[in-house]
């Protein structure tokens, strides 16, 4: 009689290989160790947390929060494996309560019958409403499951508070460009990845790992693909030319670490002082293209809101900064249109640069010496003793006025009747302009019998 048993094995282990080896090329080369993932050595160091769990600590659920393709289901995947639990996963985009229940009751009847613990790994966790991270919570606090959640949000904003007191926080860096063309060098070389049977160019492979952006994800199907099309071909090498074409971008000649990031952002600054909305779109489009950190971009827009905009349109700040926060919020490439509008708000609204005059003469006067003493009716009164230093005593308080605006000395004796802020006639400041003056007449002294400036 022929062992049905032996054969079924083998027929099984046979389809995990037909079916391993059909996987994508970022699944084939997912680390099977913590030695073999790269990055994360804050998390993976010896005595770091997760290698403590990993290598035999208390089990404890985790929330792994981070960039995409930072390792997250690998280290769930590793955590398992370590742990000798089974692995169960489900994306929190197609799941709902039921599906979560039906795991947790599948990892109840494991667990009483064999004594089998299950990891349970929920991609994009922040996406559970809290119905649904609530239908956790018993689960992991009786250990049915070991919970690894998986997020691209802060999860201190987008998990519920039992399911975070019940959990270890971790944060994944983002990978380097070094992390990721380690991992390309590893995938061209590995069995499990393009065995050798391809070499990568030069200027291909920094315009992959440019491209990446810290993904490895990205980085192994952007090669998987180039392979293909130069495999098709009868090619032994990825070109940059094979590369563009299959990943449907043009390489950029622009080094975040060199010359061309200091000279494209230089470029990008002053077309947008220079009022040149299509030249600011143009080298907006240069960076975003090249991979340049949004972040970047977006800290330089809210800088230039103020130094070249200024209170000549005074939203222009509102804008930049809300620009800031939505590519923090959504990321990109949806991200470029928060950018873009704001580009397009700077570079078309009227220039001041009175603010940054304005701040750095005072800074000036401070750091050359020029400060003096808080005049005494400024001073604080609200402490025991005060009144008797002749602290707050005389101090005038302008709501007390029609007019809101009253003569009384605010600077140090040294600074009376200097001007720091001088508005231009441009925009939103041109009213400034006018107003500034007549404020300064009426606090200093100079405007005799008005008693004030009348608003307005």
């Amino acid at each position: 009689m022929f062992d049905g048993g032996l054969f079924g094995v083998e027929a099984e282990e046979r389809a995990e290989r037909a079916i391993a080896a059909n996987a994508p090329l970022a699944v084939r080369m997912r680390p099977r160790s913590l030695d073999e993932v790269v990055g994360q050595e804050h998390l993976l160091g010896p005595g770091a947390p997760l290698r403590r769990l990993v290598e035999g600590a208390a089990p404890a659920s985790l929330l792994l929060y981070g960039p995409p393709g930072t390792g997250k289901t690998t280290l769930a995947m590793l955590v398992s494996q370590a742990t000798g639990r089974r692995f169960a996963a489900l994306s929190a985009l197609s799941a709902g309560v039921k599906d979560v229940r039906g795991v947790i009751e599948e990892a109840r009847r494991r667990l009483a019958r064999s004594g089998e613990a299950t990891v349970l790994f929920i991609d994009e966790v922040h996406r559970f409403s809290k119905t649904q991270q609530d239908a956790l919570l018993g689960a992991v606090e009786d250990r049915i499951v070991l919970l690894v959640g998986a997020t691209t949000e802060n999860p201190f904003f987008s998990v519920v508070s039992p399911l975070l007191s019940r959990s270890l926080v971790l944060e994944l860096r983002p990978l380097t460009d070094d992390h990721v063309r380690e991992l390309v060098h590893r995938a061209l070389a590995d069995e499990r990845g393009l065995a050798g049977r391809l070499a990568l160019d030069s200027d291909a492979e920094h315009h992959l790992v440019r491209l990446a952006g810290g993904d490895a994800r990205r980085a192994l199907t952007a090669l998987e693909a180039a392979a293909d099309a130069a495999t098709a071909t009868g090619a032994d090498r990825i070109g940059l030319a094979t590369l563009e074409s299959t990943v449907d971008r043009a390489a950029v000649r622009y080094d975040r670490d060199g010359d061309q990031h200091y000279d494209v952002i230089s470029a990008f600054i002053k077309s947008i002082r220079g009022s040149d909305v299509d030249a600011a779109l143009h080298y907006l489009a240069r960076m975003i293209a090249a991979g340049e950190d949004p972040r970047f971009i977006a800290r330089r827009l809210v800088v230039h809101a103020s130094e070249d905009v200024g209170m000549a349109d005074p939203t222009a700040l509102q804008t930049a900064v809300a620009a800031a926060h939505a590519v923090q919020f959504i990321g990109m490439p949806e991200g470029r249109l928060a950018l873009a509008q704001a580009t397009i708000h700077l570079a078309t609204a009227p220039k001041s640069n009175a603010v940054i005059s304005a701040i750095d003469g005072a800074l000036r006067d401070v750091r050359g010496g020029t400060a003096g003493s808080v005049p005494a009716h400024l001073r604080d009164g609200h402490y025991a003793g005060a009144a008797r230093l002749g602290h707050a005593q005389g101090y005038r308080y302008p709501h007390d006025v029609p007019e809101g605006v009253l003569a009384q000395q605010y600077p140090p004796d040294e600074l009376v009747g200097r001007d720091y802020y001088r508005p231009t006639q441009r925009g939103a400041e041109r009213a400034l302009a006018d107003r500034v003056p007549r404020l300064r007449r009426a606090v200093r002294g100079e405007d005799q019998g008005t008693g004030g400036e009348r608003a307005g």
